[in-house]
């Protein structure tokens, strides 16, 4: 066998590598797996005073659709009404629907957790259950109740969520809708079940029964009916996900429906970057997000090539040139007694090296991306052009986006960003 040549690749060449190389095709089990497939499986369904949606949901499915999607958790928001009324005729030992129903169809009860515990009634103002949505603190609360519930169970990557919004009043059903938008995954569903008439919203119809069982019409017709001829359609309904285009902490327990929306509100707006030369903070569209003094200097650098109309920069052959506008944007931002621009200059004296660039870089974009989401991000991050082995790096928002202001702060306070751990070298 030939002896084969081992060649020293630098450190920098091989993070140049890797940053131009192709992005990957997406193969991870959110893209590829169909919801059937997770591990675990949640229907999660709003109600009213028509349990019966639950059962109609899960036999289409469980036994209708193709491949089947049988989950391992059933999840209800309601009011208290609707609490007592799925207590009552779903999980009751008679008429115990959902288990008549898994009898009927030869699924185990025993591997789908689904009891008190899984019935969320919607709480108001102290912690109060409520009976009925009414008011406008009502549906806050159904909002908010949604909202966090979506946000746990789209937390968990190995979970897959089929949401319905048949039950419950209308506001319920957008609000799930919504919040499922706002919130869910590739893997993630939603629909509404269709049941053919007669047997919408008769109180005695759960699910078409594999056998003939007679109920009677609802008055005045009360004409006998046979439920095993009943149509149950799963109608699913197609969705826009927004969820990359959220920051971190809205995704975080807490955050409330209205801040979800704002934020994904203001990430459809056209992209708008001030720069605050007295505080060292940015704003993008709405949003302020608080930079050291270097990582400030560094973005202001790039954003004012970008809005004079200038090249890129190739991070391979900074010139000096190239170092000394960013050491000026840094000096300006300091008083003559400062230190730390001794050691910026001490630290650039033979111009600014790929891993100083590389460096700063990665610090802007953990900032960019936890403050507005991946996709809101997106405008407002550093971009290289591709072109190996001199790809150049610049901001790509026009001249007309970038503006530069020198307000101070009404009250003296620390715009530091403590999740930077940043050096001023």
């Amino acid at each position: 066998m030939a002896p084969y040549l081992r060649i020293h690749i630098p450190a920098c060449a091989k993070r140049q590598l890797l940053r131009d190389r192709p992005a990957p095709t997406k193969t991870n089990n959110a893209m590829t797996a169909m919801p059937h497939m997770f591990t675990r499986r949640i229907l999660l369904c709003v109600t009213g005073l028509s349990p019966q949606i639950v059962t109609e949901t899960l036999y289409a499915l469980a036994v209708t659709q193709t491949p089947a999607f049988l989950p391992t958790e059933i999840h209800l928001i309601t009011t208290l009404e609707g609490v007592e009324r799925a207590r009552l005729t779903l999980l009751s030992e008679e008429p115990g629907w959902f288990r008549r129903l898994c009898a009927d169809y030869q699924l185990d009860p025993a591997k789908i957790h689904f009891g008190i515990d899984t019935l969320h009634c919607i709480r108001g103002a102290a912690g109060r259950p409520l009976s009925d949505i009414r008011t406008q603190e009502d549906n806050t609360a159904v909002a908010d109740t949604i909202t966090t519930l979506v946000r746990d169970f789209t937390a968990d990557p190995g979970c897959a969520v089929h949401a319905s919004i048949a039950g419950g009043r209308k506001t319920m059903g957008f609000y799930l809708g919504y919040a499922l938008s706002l919130l869910g995954r590739p893997q993630d569903r939603l629909s509404h079940v269709l049941v053919s008439s007669p047997f919408e919203t008769h109180p005695q119809f759960f699910y078409t029964s594999p056998e003939p069982r007679v109920i009677f019409a609802n008055s005045p017709d009360q004409r006998p009916l046979d439920t095993h001829t009943a149509q149950v359609t799963l109608a699913d309904i197609p969705f826009v996900r927004l969820r990359d285009g959220l920051q971190e902490n809205l995704l975080a327990p807490g955050a409330s429906f209205s801040a979800v929306v704002a934020q994904a509100q203001r990430n459809l707006a056209a992209p708008s970057l001030t720069l605050n030369t007295a505080t060292c903070q940015i704003r993008c569209g709405e949003t302020p997000i608080p930079l050291r003094r270097v990582d400030f200097a560094f973005y202001a650098w790039l954003a004012r090539r970008a809005q004079s109309g200038q090249t890129g920069v190739c991070r391979n052959e900074m010139n000096t040139e190239d170092s000394a506008a960013f050491l000026a944007e840094y000096a300006a931002l300091h008083n003559e007694m400062d230190q730390d621009i001794d050691r910026v200059r001490k630290a650039l004296a033979n111009g600014m090296d790929p891993e100083y660039f590389d460096n700063r870089q990665a610090i802007l974009r953990k900032a960019l991306v936890r403050k507005l989401g991946n996709t809101g991000a997106q405008p407002y991050l550093i971009h290289n052009d591709k072109k190996r082995p001199k790809s150049r790096y610049a901001l790509k928002l026009k001249p007309e986006q970038i503006h530069f202001e020198a307000l101070k702060p009404a009250i003296d306070d620390k715009l530091v960003d403590s999740d930077a751990n940043d050096t001023v070298a």
